[in-house]
């Protein structure tokens, strides 16, 4: 199939097609990474979770491996944050919650996903990030 762009010269049809790279990612942080929760003691000994989960994912990530992920925080905690930075991560989180809406669907837990822009620091470097905040629906 040929997809034709009358407006568009070669040169800004080669933009459109062609990705651009991203950063090389070590394999083993190709899978989504939980940050630890800080617990605080709760009464009757019970610890409770003081903020949310942050799942980082990369553009390497399994989309059916993070929302497993997405799944199991939101049964726990009815609240899960994911973090992606560039087009191929903020894909592969986009598509992990809509499989992860599919899975709690099935145990009659409907979510809703807020985007917004997060301001993070990488090796010094400040970088913009994604953040989906997924919550259940009341």
């Amino acid at each position: 199939m040929e997809i034709l762009f009358s407006n568009l010269d070669n040169e800004e049809l080669e933009d459109i097609t062609q990705p651009e790279p991203e950063e090389e990612i070590p394999e083993d942080e190709a899978q989504p990474e939980v940050v630890e929760l800080e617990e605080e003691e709760a009464e009757e000994g019970e610890t409770t979770p003081t903020r949310p989960s942050i799942l980082k994912v990369s553009s390497r990530s399994r989309p059916s491996a993070v929302a497993g992920a997405v799944a199991g925080v939101i049964r726990e905690s009815d609240r899960a944050e994911l973090q992606s930075i560039g087009a191929g991560a903020t894909n592969q989180a986009v598509k992990a919650v809509a499989i992860a809406s599919s899975y709690l669907e099935e145990d009659g837990i409907e979510i809703i996903c807020m985007p917004s822009f997060v301001e993070v620091l990488i090796d010094g470097e400040e970088r913009t990030a994604i953040r989906l905040v997924v919550e259940r629906r009341d």
